[in-house]
């Protein structure tokens, strides 16, 4: 049976995956590696609490575009997490679908390694 990772395991993953999405990407600037945990942490509670309240209230524009709108959805997340940090700044909207994208992409590659060495 597998075990979920506790909060701070998650938490390191998603800061080291927000680190990396932005060394990766060049229109993603973040000041520092407290910054990206800053990062991981709002992006948690914005995807606890208002990402959800979104995909309800685009349920038909989500569907219709068979579930292609959520990537809006996640970059608006990124946009909010934007506004209310100093040390993030992302380019465009197109750069912050690309960083959710990675910063997913990322977390899943580590969580699943961690799973083989674990």
């Amino acid at each position: 049976m597998r075990q979920k990772p506790g909060l701070l395991s998650r938490l390191v993953v998603s800061s080291i995956a927000v680190f990396l999405a932005d060394w990766i990407l060049p229109g993603v600037n973040i000041s520092s590696f407290s910054t990206a945990v800053g990062v991981a942490i709002v992006l948690g509670l914005l995807n606890a609490t208002l990402k959800p309240l979104l995909i309800i209230i685009t349920i038909p524009l989500t569907f219709m575009s068979l579930g292609f709108f959520l990537l809006i959805i996640n970059a608006i997340i990124i946009g909010v997490a934007d506004q209310w940090i100093d040390g993030l700044e992302v380019a465009s909207v197109w750069t912050a679908i690309l960083f959710s994208l990675l910063v997913s992409t990322i977390s899943s590659w580590m969580y699943r390694y961690g799973e083989r060495q674990g």
